[in-house]
């Protein structure tokens, strides 16, 4: 009778131990594919904001041809993404940042605009601050 115990007890702490390592296992493969999709959003929101910046750098969005609208609906399709995976406090400035670029007017020289195009530079540099910030976190 006490070896049968012995056994059971045995038996069932191995299970518990599966038990909990599978469910550690699944929540760390969890986690990771949470990064990497706040990553592949991040660089996505990112990536099209730099090029939508330098298009607007030059030519008004409203006079756009099909580059800018690609681009537009990239940075949108990215934020929608952000808006999924990321806390407040990054699609907050990922929102600023986006109402910043849809202002963004050709710099033209004139000094005013060029402080405008550096101070959104300086949103998006908080931005990927903040991102950087939350994967690392995740």
């Amino acid at each position: 009778m006490g070896n049968i115990l012995s056994v059971a007890i045995g038996a069932a702490i191995g299970l518990i131990g599966v038990v909990f390592g599978s469910w550690f296992t699944a929540r760390r493969q969890d986690r990771m594919w949470l990064r990497e999709q706040k990553l592949k959003a991040g660089i996505g929101f990112n990536t099209a904001v730099v090029q939508l910046l330098d298009y607007l750098k030059e030519t008004q969005l409203s006079d756009d041809g099909p580059g800018a609208n690609e681009l537009a609906n990239r940075m949108q399709e990215a934020r929608s993404a952000l808006y999924l995976l990321c806390a407040g406090d990054t699609v907050d400035l990922a929102d600023a940042l986006a109402r910043r670029v849809w202002s963004t007017r050709p710099t033209d020289g004139r000094d005013d605009r060029q402080a405008e195009f550096q101070e959104t530079l300086d949103l998006l540099r908080r931005f990927t601050h903040q991102l950087r910030k939350e994967i690392a976190r995740s």
